[in-house]
């Protein structure tokens, strides 16, 4: 197996993540088909941070680049890039990597705006270049699980999906809290998440409507040891209505300005019983949940070792690991289809613009014309204010 050349571009907390439970985890287990050769960050001290921490595990320490431009231009042998910057970066460092001839794996979400995105697909099909996009959740054996009971019908046809996140946050997330770096609060930025999870447990939402506010834009960062006032312009609450390919109906809140009382409720209930993703599996006449313990366990028993070692390579459980594995594989193989690819995460993305596109147009929007780039009510402010064409 030859050697993959990796270069890293943002090197915030996510992709610590990245590093120590994927790249590094994976270099314990032995496999160690690739190197990290770079860390690239606007913050130099940040990206020097990273290098150091790579060079402990890895022995070689990766060389330290400030600008995108330089690392590509100085960078030729590098082959693949892990990607994770604020939103409103991705299209265009994706876009000159893939350019480039580098494969990517990019963070949720996909891009700040579906026309962006539409760019980073583009580029990619066009080169026959691997796009990953990092939507660990799915892979989890807790997730995986969940899926292997809802195909096997032990909740009969799933009909109804209730998601209720509802909390408070004050606190001061930096560029997340700002609606041109993120494209979006919770909903989006979390929110990409809980939409492939809907989409691979029950299928395709083809419908939305919904509204979103902002009841409290205050946040506070700790400055000097004081409490400094910083203003959000991000949506805090949204409360939605889905409709899924298969008929059934989902309800989707998500709020952070939600004081003292706390809700956080997911399931799942088809026909003959319901998963809550919180408690485990609920058949009908049945007093107590089956737990997710005994679930996963019945799962694993399940799987020939090929599909064992396909979910669960080397037998690691992580999904951040899991999905760096998958992509160093795919790059290694030349092989762009990896499980989520740029297609799935541009499907689940417009789920969360759909969202916001129904409550900016008050109707009900369509999931597909989100995809197509029919409907921008809600997203053009952001395509104009980053010159997305």
């Amino acid at each position: 197996m030859s050697e993959l050349e990796i270069g890293i571009i943002g090197c915030g907390g996510m992709m610590g993540a990245h590093v120590h439970r994927g790249f590094k985890q994976l270099w314990e287990k032995g496999f160690r088909p690739f190197k990290i050769v770079a860390c690239v960050d606007v913050n130099e001290s940040a990206a020097q941070r990273m290098a150091d921490e790579i060079s402990q595990w890895q022995g070689l320490r990766p060389k330290v680049y400030t600008s995108v431009d330089e690392f590509i231009a100085r960078e030729t042998s590098v082959s693949a890039v892990d990607i994770s910057l604020p939103h409103h970066e991705h299209h265009t460092v994706a876009v000159a990597c893939l350019e480039s001839g580098k494969n990517v794996l990019i963070e949720k979400p996909l891009a700040i705006t579906m026309r962006a995105g539409k760019k980073i697909l583009e580029a990619a099909k066009s080169r026959n270049l691997v796009l990953s996009v990092a939507e660990n959740y799915r892979r989890a054996p807790h997730h995986r699980a969940v899926n292997w009971a809802i195909r096997q019908g032990r909740i009969g046809e799933p009909k109804q999906v209730y998601w209720v996140d509802v909390f408070e946050r004050l606190w001061y997330w930096g560029w997340r809290d700002h609606l041109e770096f993120a494209g979006g609060g919770w909903t989006l930025d979390g929110g990409v998440h809980f939409a492939d999870l809907m989409r691979y447990h029950v299928g395709e939402v083809v419908e939305v409507s919904a509204q979103i506010a902002t009841f409290n834009p205050n946040r506070f960062r700790k400055v000097n040891e004081h409490q400094e006032l910083v203003t959000a312009t991000i949506e805090d609450t949204t409360q939605a209505l889905l409709k899924f390919e298969n008929g059934a109906l989902g309800v989707w809140v998500e709020a952070i300005t939600a004081p003292a009382r706390q809700i956080g409720t997911r399931v799942i209930y088809g026909t003959e019983g319901a998963i809550d993703l919180n408690a485990g599996l609920f058949l009908r006449n049945q007093d107590n949940p089956i737990p997710f313990a005994q679930l996963q366990e019945e799962f694993m028993a399940s799987l020939s070792e090929s599909d064992k070692e396909r979910l669960f390579p080397l037998g690691v459980m992580d999904d951040i690991a899991q999905e760096v594995h998958e992509f160093v594989t795919a790059c290694l193989d030349n092989n762009p289809k990896v499980e989520i690819d740029g297609d799935e995460g541009y499907r689940s993305q417009a789920v969360c613009m759909a969202i916001y596109e129904a409550a900016t147009l008050k109707q009900t929007i369509s999931v597909a014309d989100v995809m197509a780039l029919k409907v921008e009510a809600y997203q053009r402010l952001l395509n104009e204010r980053w010159q997305i064409s």
